[in-house]
């Protein structure tokens, strides 16, 4: 296991209420990214989930980075809430990459689904069709819904080349849990907090939790385990609020760079 092997960040970058707790007080927004790859090589692009911008967009974002930074882009929700077949979406959405393949910064797509993407046949008819709307590009699946923990779920995914998301939230009935599986050349983790009292209410309240040190100490035998089996293992803190998602990336690379010496 090495630092290098393992990429640490956070699912976003760039909100305001991080002006102050990560960002020094009175940046403007056009010099977040900037400033955030110098503390981190890597960023899952979230607001790709809102809307499909226009090649440009993603252009921009990439010539404010370093050689070496990654990103990771998340899928329209369109494609994961709705179940959308519309090729001109999906068009829409490769041209969107072709700027970050140019400058060698692409890395990965990551479909996150919604609690309500339960397993069933529909469903995972959907998955293959992501896959095939999507050839040859790694791809992750997030699932939320604990009906995807099955005997077969590494096996399923792993025909498919679909990369398993583990994820961190918290221990509520129906969520999925703390399982780690390596079913692609990757292997990724979003720590999204656990603040059981706000989950289901849904809006940016539920990624109101700051993690404890002894929290991400919970996860360094799973993260050291996907690191010696994984090309490249992903880390990334969705738990957005008041800059708490870039602290944490920050105390888990410090943890990671630990964990690296012991060995």
């Amino acid at each position: 296991m090495s630092p290098g092997s393992i990429l640490v960040g956070t699912s976003g970058y760039s909100f305001p209420d991080w002006v102050g707790p990560f960002y020094p007080p009175g940046m403007k927004s056009s010099d977040f990214l900037a400033f955030y790859a110098q503390h981190f090589n890597g960023v899952e692009v979230n607001s790709t989930y809102y809307r499909v911008p226009h090649p440009r967009v993603l252009d921009m974002m990439q010539r404010k980075t370093p050689p070496g930074f990654r990103f990771v882009v998340k899928l329209n929700q369109a494609m994961t809430h709705e179940n959308s077949n519309d090729p001109n979406l999906y068009r829409d959405f490769h041209a969107i990459l072709e700027p970050l393949k140019a400058a060698g910064k692409y890395d990965a797509l990551l479909a996150q689904f919604p609690w309500s993407f339960r397993k069933t046949q529909e469903n995972v008819d959907h998955l293959r069709r992501l896959r095939d709307y999507f050839p040859g590009e790694p791809l992750f699946a997030e699932f939320r819904n604990r009906s995807w923990v099955t005997p077969q779920l590494e096996g399923d995914l792993t025909a498919l080349d679909v990369g398993y998301c583990a994820v961190d939230e918290p221990k509520l009935e129906g969520l999925m849990p703390p399982i780690t599986l390596r079913t692609s050349a990757d292997a990724y983790v979003r720590f999204h907090g656990r603040n059981t009292a706000e989950w289901w209410g849904g809006g940016p309240l539920r990624y109101d939790y700051d993690y404890k040190e002894d929290e991400l100490k919970e996860w360094m035998g799973r993260v050291t385990q996907l690191a010696e089996q994984a090309r490249r293992t992903y880390l990334f803190f969705n738990n957005c609020h008041a800059g708490q998602a870039a602290r944490n990336a920050k105390l888990m690379q410090e943890l990671v760079r630990q964990q690296a010496q012991a060995f």
